[in-house]
């Protein structure tokens, strides 16, 4: 092996490491996140027009169902824009609570959609391709970040916590 392969090899693990660093966060939110807020969305099919809009997306051809993902972004935009002009305003606290809710309720959306869409999705090739492989990646990292001993502690921590707490609440 070259020395310039070497390097490359390892400047290549070092973006990955780096890259997936980056992104647990963001899984880690999505996990926790996912199926409560998509079965939160759900509930909203109870009224007669969420029933039907539902009914309509999971009617949508595959690319409509692609588009279907804008919708939620393009309508929070206004919403992010107002968190930022309250940050510009000095409303820091309040700024961050409407992001905070900003992104609660599109994940709910998103998480909703996506259920609603997933059979048109895998009907587009490249779709059917990646998804599974994204879905192992991301559940290999997962399992990964779950093992690690700071998880470990923190979930120790979090259900010392709770026992506390149901303890201090039954008195």
């Amino acid at each position: 092996m070259t020395f310039l392969a070497r390097v490359l090899r390892v400047l290549r693990a070092l973006l990955r490491a780096v890259g997936t660093a980056l992104i647990v966060p963001l899984l880690l939110f999505e996990e926790w996140g996912w199926e409560p807020l998509a079965a939160l969305a759900a509930r909203l099919s109870r009224l007669p027009f969420w029933a039907a809009l539902e009914e309509r997306l999971r009617r949508l051809p595959p690319w409509g169902a692609v588009l279907a993902f804008f919708v939620p972004m393009l309508l929070l935009l206004p919403v992010k824009v107002l968190a930022l002009f309250l940050f510009s305003r000095g409303h820091a606290a309040t700024g961050l609570t409407v992001l905070v809710l900003a992104k609660l309720a599109g994940t709910a959306v998103v998480a909703r959609i996506f259920q609603l869409v997933e059979g048109p999705l895998m009907r587009i090739p490249w779709f059917a391709r990646w998804y599974p492989r994204w879905k192992a990646w991301k559940d290999h990292v997962l399992t990964i970040v779950r093992q690690s001993r700071p998880w470990r502690l923190v979930r120790a921590l979090n259900r010392r916590i709770s026992r506390g707490w149901r303890r201090f609440r039954e008195g």
